[in-house]
């Protein structure tokens, strides 16, 4: 059987040819017209897709650029912040908020499990200086997404400021920002945008912008008001990745034909069947069921391919099947493997996945019943997803 190449890491991930062909557009004067319709192309679009009325802010730069610019425009030193931390993307903005002198108040639980709201609650009501919650939606180190739309509530109920790691949800999981009160949400191109990585994309309430006028930590890089300022005259401060915005726009255009709503139940569609792929394979999730991202799905290795004989198991389906997934991250690397379904994945894309880590698991010595992982795939394909959320 032929394998056609999939890349299925949580990011970067494909890029269809229409976005490809959109990039390869003649360059254009990042300080003229061109460059500031396609400015406006892309920001109404993101305001759009995040379901907000906000400012949306653009920056050359990985989503944790946009991550250490909320840190780098919100606080001031020795403030107070709860950073809940379930995989190491909440780690990593704990670390960045205690680098521009934060006080972090680290709320963790087992990788594989979700923060509880009610916990965040009881933290936030004994610890009133805290005056932050910076929180991942979907972590793609663990394959869960934290219950977004409850944590809002508490956060807005004990009137902090909700600052939202989004970076592999929004576009592809429902976070809509206005509506739960989110006041800095994050996002990245290489994700559900369907583009290269390179432009951080992040939207600032007006009580973000409140504190932004307060806040004394050392920023110039992503000082957001310089950046507003810019923006406002169809430019921006630094020179911006110019072609990968061209892909962005494009992108847009195309999740506008699909609607959100449709692209919300594809994801947690694809969720599903890869999901019922692995219990076909009788391999174990990290995630429970009703935390499970509909981004990416994070699977235990067989115990017998565990360490550096996952390595190998790894190498087999890049190599040999044109398979690419992402190994285990922090305590859990070497223990599972990680698969990417976000932006451009479709249902055959998922058929022809089972089918290569069967292949791979088959050439490694682990046992399960031939076809079992593309018939159950073609299960969840051919249900009515009337039970989906949307």
């Amino acid at each position: 059987m032929n394998f056609s190449p999939q890349l299925r890491t949580p990011g970067p991930t494909p890029i269809p040819e229409r976005v490809q062909r959109a990039m390869a557009a003649p360059m254009i004067n990042h300080r003229g017209p061109e460059f500031k319709a396609l400015l406006a192309d892309v920001v109404s679009g993101l305001q759009w897709a995040f379901q907000t009325s906000n400012d949306i802010l653009v920056f050359p730069a990985s989503g944790t650029g946009g991550m250490e610019s909320a840190a780098a425009n919100l606080l001031s030193p020795n403030e107070r912040v709860l950073v809940p931390v379930i995989g190491a993307f909440g780690e990593r903005f704990a670390d960045l908020a205690e680098a521009f002198g934060a006080q972090v108040v680290r709320y963790g639980v087992p990788w594989g499990e979700a923060a509880d709201p009610q916990d965040i609650d009881e933290i936030l009501a004994k610890e009133p200086e805290i005056t932050t919650v910076l929180v991942t939606h979907n972590e793609t180190s663990t394959g869960v997404t934290n219950r977004l739309g409850e944590i809002s509530q508490v956060v807005r109920r004990h009137g902090r400021l909700l600052v939202v790691d989004g970076v592999s949800s929004i576009g592809s999981i429902d976070l809509p920002v206005d509506s739960w009160g989110v006041d800095v949400a994050i996002t990245a191109s290489q994700k559900g945008w369907m583009a290269p990585p390179g432009l951080t994309m992040v939207s600032v309430s007006k009580a973000a912008w409140t504190r932004q006028g307060k806040a004394t930590a050392p920023r110039f890089y992503f000082d957001w008001e310089r950046a507003r300022k810019m923006q406002a005259q169809g430019a921006t401060f630094t020179t911006p990745a110019i072609s990968i915005m061209f892909g962005v726009r494009e992108a847009l255009q195309m999740m506008r034909q699909e609607s959100l709503p449709s692209i919300f139940r594809r994801h947690q569609r694809l969720a599903a069947a890869f999901r019922a792929a692995v219990g076909a394979l009788g391999l174990r999730l990290l995630a429970q069921p009703e935390v499970a991202s509909p981004t990416v799905t994070a699977v235990y290795l067989p115990e017998a391919l565990q360490g550096d004989a996952g390595k190998d198991l790894l190498r087999t389906w890049r190599e040999k099947y044109g398979l690419v997934v992402a190994g285990g991250q922090g305590h859990l690397t070497g223990k599972i493997f990680r698969i990417g379904h976000l932006g451009a994945v479709t249902e055959q894309d998922v058929v022809a996945t089972a089918s290569a880590l069967e292949a791979g698991l088959r050439d490694h010595g682990h046992r399960f019943d031939a076809g079992a992982a593309v018939a159950a795939v073609e299960g969840v394909i051919r249900a009515p997803d009337t039970t989906l959320v949307a």
